[in-house]
């Protein structure tokens, strides 16, 4: 009786005992949310990454994913890695690499995303080397991708290279990259056998700004159809035969360019998403594995993972995606964001956050809805409602006078020089105001037309002679101007009166060199303002 009592208390206490490793162990393995993997991924990053120099590893992209990730990182860990690549870009005289030209995209996006001008580094243009188009594809399809990423990422205008054998453009590198796709919709470096998934990824990550082309649309589609296929039962991607966790990471951050939710069917297998998948390589306080079969933390699962998980958040929280990068401000504590221009209008001023997390619901997912945000919260920009932004809808010239006086913070001041601007006008004062510092003129000595609308080029005039009063150089010779605007099929068409502050906005910014014309004459959109406005204060510190 009292063996078998003994043995009942020996059951019992294996029995809590196992069940004591089982809850233990799914304590141990229980998945993180995506809020505690990117914060943990961050911190093992930032605490690994002490002294970022130009680098794949342990560098520029380790800068990039901290920046895009909203993780607090002293402005002197930034300051000193922008000072070690104006250190090393001198020490080489401005030619990172003879031969790979994607050395000069990777140090382009980790500069941008800190709110630094690759335009000028160290006195250095690193974007031109981009405008060489025999030298950027030398390395294959990979070379045209980054470009496209890096040119994309804060607008810059496509760089004019005169020791260029042939003067590349955009959509040279878009054709490129379409040639190289593979029957079954993928992409390798080899353009022959089997789609990998992570050039796949990369490839939709650059062209994912060109789907207006029908071609291109297409190319995308197949790409995807290819994804979703290599896509491993449990949601993870595998390369070379391998899951791991950089290929979740460059396929996450695809869906994340193209505005496709991860809860999208074609990335769910046996009820698992690609960020379940990615999750299977992390550990907390170690951020993540290459291979879940072995081995401790690997540099650059975690950079990758890190940029992922970044895009994802800023996804859900309606932020530009990891590469979008019209958003980045100068993180470094160097330049003094919002207080402009050291040549600029006295009277101009910035404007403060005055509604904070402002948005119209019809805005939601648009390209433009950064831009147009971020001048609602500071009452630059309204609503033809209150719930209504109408971002597809004409501008009128009215309209355009008075966020154009709000942005540039302006004081508001009467006219009476136009017959169809009445004293009691709600936009009187900020169209008196527009005419008087010089931004709008009207359709004739007495007429103004404030119901009009505008057109893209008599936008770009008004939006260059604003960023005068800004302290911008809107100047430029007649070879400048051609050359920016040669790559456009319908510059033709744009007025000579418009044509200077035209190629100022491309070469600048403002504009969106990415399409292959201007359309002039064609009546510009409320969301387009937004964005050239939004741009405009950008690169005016004034935001």
């Amino acid at each position: 009786m009292a063996s078998m009592a003994k043995r009942g208390c020996s059951l019992l206490l294996a029995l809590v005992l196992a069940l004591g490793l089982v809850v233990q162990t799914q304590a141990a393995g229980s998945t993180p949310s995506l809020s505690q993997a990117l914060t943990g991924t961050a911190q093992y990053v930032y605490e690994t990454v002490k002294a970022p120099q130009v680098g794949s590893i342990g560098g520029d992209w380790a800068v990039l994913g901290l920046a895009r990730s909203g993780y607090t990182v002293p402005a002197q860990y930034y300051r000193d890695y922008s000072a070690a690549v104006e250190a090393y870009v001198k020490a080489c005289n401005g030619v990172l690499h003879e031969k790979k030209y994607t050395e000069y995209s990777r140090v382009i996006l980790a500069l941008s995303s800190i709110g630094k001008d690759a335009r000028d580094v160290a006195g250095y243009d690193l974007t031109k080397a981009l405008g060489d188009y025999d030298q950027t594809v030398w390395q294959g399809v990979n070379g045209p991708i980054w470009a496209l990423l890096a040119l994309d990422c804060r607008n810059y205008p496509m760089p004019q290279n005169p020791q260029a054998k042939t003067q590349a453009t955009r959509q040279m590198y878009v054709d490129y990259i379409l040639s190289c796709q593979l029957p079954g919709g993928g992409w390798n470096l080899t353009k022959t056998g089997t789609a990998d998934p992570d050039l796949t990824a990369m490839a939709l990550q650059a062209l994912a700004r060109y789907q207006d082309q029908t071609n291109v649309k297409q190319a995308v589609s197949q790409g995807l159809t290819c994804l979703s296929r290599l896509q491993n039962p449990d949601g993870t991607f595998s390369s070379e035969g391998v899951a791991n966790g950089e290929s979740c990471a460059q396929v996450m951050i695809a869906l994340g360019e193209l505005g496709i939710s991860l809860e999208d069917a074609r990335f769910v297998k046996n009820g698992r998403t690609l960020l379940d998948g990615l999750l299977t390589f992390y550990r907390a306080g170690q951020g993540f594995v290459h291979a879940a079969a072995g081995g401790g933390a690997n540099q650059m699962a975690c950079e990758q993972a890190l940029m992922a998980l970044a895009g994802l958040q800023r996804a859900q929280s309606g932020q530009n995606s990891l590469y979008q990068m019209s958003d980045a401000r100068d993180l470094t504590g160097e330049s003094q964001t919002g207080q402009g221009l050291p040549g600029k209008h006295a009277d101009v001023q910035s404007s403060p956050v005055i509604l904070p997390g402002k948005t119209f619901p019809d805005i939601a997912g648009h390209p433009n809805q950064a831009a147009i945000e971020a001048l609602a919260a500071r009452g630059i920009i309204n609503g033809m409602t209150d719930t209504t932004f109408a971002p597809d809808e004409t501008m009128t010239r009215a309209q355009f006078a008075t966020v154009v006086v709000r942005g540039l913070g302006l004081p508001e001041q009467t006219t009476q020089v136009f017959d169809d601007v009445k004293a009691g006008d709600w936009f009187a004062p900020y169209v008196g105001s527009a005419y008087a510092y010089g931004i709008v003129k009207g359709k004739s000595a007495t007429r103004f037309d404030p119901n009009g609308t505008i057109t893209r080029q008599e936008a770009a005039v008004m939006v260059a002679r604003a960023a005068k009063l800004c302290g911008l150089d809107t100047e430029l010779d007649a070879a400048a101007v051609r050359d920016t605007l040669a790559q456009f099929t319908d510059y033709v068409t744009a007025g000579d009166w418009a044509r200077q502050e035209l190629a100022f906005c491309y070469r600048q910014g403002i504009l969106d060199d990415s399409a292959l014309t201007i359309q002039p004459l064609v009546p510009i959109l409320r969301c387009e303002i937004a964005q050239m406005l939004y741009n405009l204060l950008g690169s005016a510190q004034l935001l």
